[in-house]
């Protein structure tokens, strides 16, 4: 057994399966991939799976269902996907030991 591309927590999974309740009915999970842009150079991008498309990485873990986009599968190698909740603002959070810099923002990140 390979070693899952991204682990999830209780309080992402948990997030997701909210997430899923309330979308569209075709969706089957959440795609994590990532683009270039932002300060550092790189920055996460999630959205609703409809498909598993080819050479996708699916990752089945605490009930949900994650699909990892192919280009962003060696980016994404060990990371912690987190969801924290604080008093303003909630947001997914990866937490990825290939990253070398992260912008103060936290929105990108280069590795």
């Amino acid at each position: 057994m390979n070693e899952q591309v991204i682990k999830l927590s209780d309080n992402a999974a948990n997030r997701i399966k909210e997430i899923m309740s309330t979308a569209d009915r075709e969706a089957i999970g959440v795609r994590v991939g990532v683009k270039s842009g932002g300060c550092a150079g790189m920055s996460y991008i999630m959205e609703y799976a409809k498909e598993i498309k080819p050479n996708e990485e699916v990752i089945e873990d605490k009930g949900v269902k994650v699909l990892i986009d192919p280009k962003a599968i060696m980016y994404l190698l060990g990371t912690e996907m987190d969801y924290k909740k604080e008093k303003f603002s909630s947001q997914f959070v990866f937490k990825n030991p290939n990253e070398t810099e992260r912008c103060g923002c936290g929105e990108s990140f280069k590795v």
